[in-house]
C-alpha cells in the first residue's frame, strides 16, 4: 500500500494534533489576500484533510469544495462543517472528480505536494489543477523550503500525546525528506512512513510552467515575506492558470 493511503488515518489526527484551527485561520488571511478573488468565487481546497483551511475559506465568503483521499480525515471535515454548505469529496489528486473549468481558484496547503516517486506523477497533480480551474483562475501552493528542511532537520524526537508515545525519525534520502512515525499506546505499536520530494524553487517553477501555471510571486511564509532560499521556512507559490 502506498504510504499516503496508510498514513492519513486515526493516528494522523493524533500525531498532528498540534496543527490548530486558530493557526489555519491566520494562514487563510494571507491566502485570501494572495488569491485576490471576490466573495462567492468557486474555490477548490486540494488535499483538504480535516477541513482546517476549507472552513475559514468558507467563512470568508467563498464557495468552497474540499477533496482528499483519506476517508478518516474527510469524515472529520464533514463533522466539523456540519450545517455549512461546504461539500467534501474523496478523490486522488492526480485524477480529480471534477469537470474542466469548475473553479475560479485552487489552494494546496500544508505541503500536500511531492508525494509521488516520479516527477511525471507530481506534474499530473499540477495538470489537474490547470484542468479544473478556469483560464486566468488563481492558485496558491504552499510547499516546504528544501534548504530550510536540510538545515533544520531534527533526526529523532519523542513526545506524549493523549497517553500515546509518539516517536519520529527524519532523514533525507535520494531527493526525498522521509519520516518514520511510531505510535505506542495501550492498543500496541503502529508504524507509519511519510515522504515528500525535495524540489528546488527552479524545479517547482519548471513543473508548474509545463502544467500551465503562471507563477507571479514566491513567498517565504504566511507573513508575506519574500522567499529567501537560505532563510525562509516555506516556499509558497501564487499565480494564475494560463489564459
Amino acid at each position: 500500500m502506498p504510504w499516503y493511503e496508510e498514513s492519513f488515518g486515526e493516528d494522523y489526527l493524533l500525531v498532528y494534533k498540534h496543527r490548530s484551527r486558530e493557526r489555519a485561520d491566520r494562514e487563510i488571511e494571507a491566502v485570501v489576500h494572495w488569491l485576490g478573488l471576490k466573495p462567492g468565487a468557486a474555490l477548490l481546497d486540494l488535499c483538504c484533510g480535516t477541513g482546517r483551511h476549507s472552513i475559514p475559506l468558507y467563512h470568508h465568503g467563498f464557495s468552497v469544495t474540499g477533496v482528499d483521499l483519506s476517508p478518516v480525515l474527510l469524515q472529520v471535515a464533514k463533522t466539523e462543517s456540519a450545517g455549512l454548505d461546504l461539500p467534501f469529496y474523496r478523490g486522488d489528486m492526480r485524477e480529480l472528480p471534477f469537470e474542466a473549468d469548475s473553479f475560479d481558484g485552487v489552494v494546496n496547503l500544508f505541503t500536500s505536494f511531492g508525494y509521488f516517486e516520479e516527477d511525471e506523477e507530481n506534474e499530473r497533480v499540477l495538470q489537474e489543477m490547470t484542468r479544473v480551474v478556469k483560464p486566468k483562475g488563481r492558485f496558491v501552493i504552499d510547499y516546504l523550503n528544501h534548504a530550510a528542511v536540510e538545515r533544520g532537520l531534527v533526526p529523532e524526537s519523542e513526545r506524549m500525546e493523549d497517553g500515546a508515545r509518539i516517536r519520529e525519525k527524519r532523514w533525507i534520502e535520494e531527493g526525498f525528506v522521509k519520516k518514520e512515525i511510531e505510535v505506542t499506546d495501550d492498543r500496541g505499536t503502529r508504524r507509519y512512513r511519510e515522504q515528500v520530494k525535495l524540489y528546488t524553487r527552479e524545479q517547482m517553477e519548471g513543473l508548474m510552467a509545463q502544467a500551465g501555471l503562471v507563477v507571479e510571486s514566491v513567498k517565504g511564509d504566511f507573513d508575506s515575506s519574500r522567499y529567501v532560499k537560505a532563510e525562509s521556512p516555506r516556499m509558497i507559490f501564487t499565480g494564475s492558470v494560463k489564459g
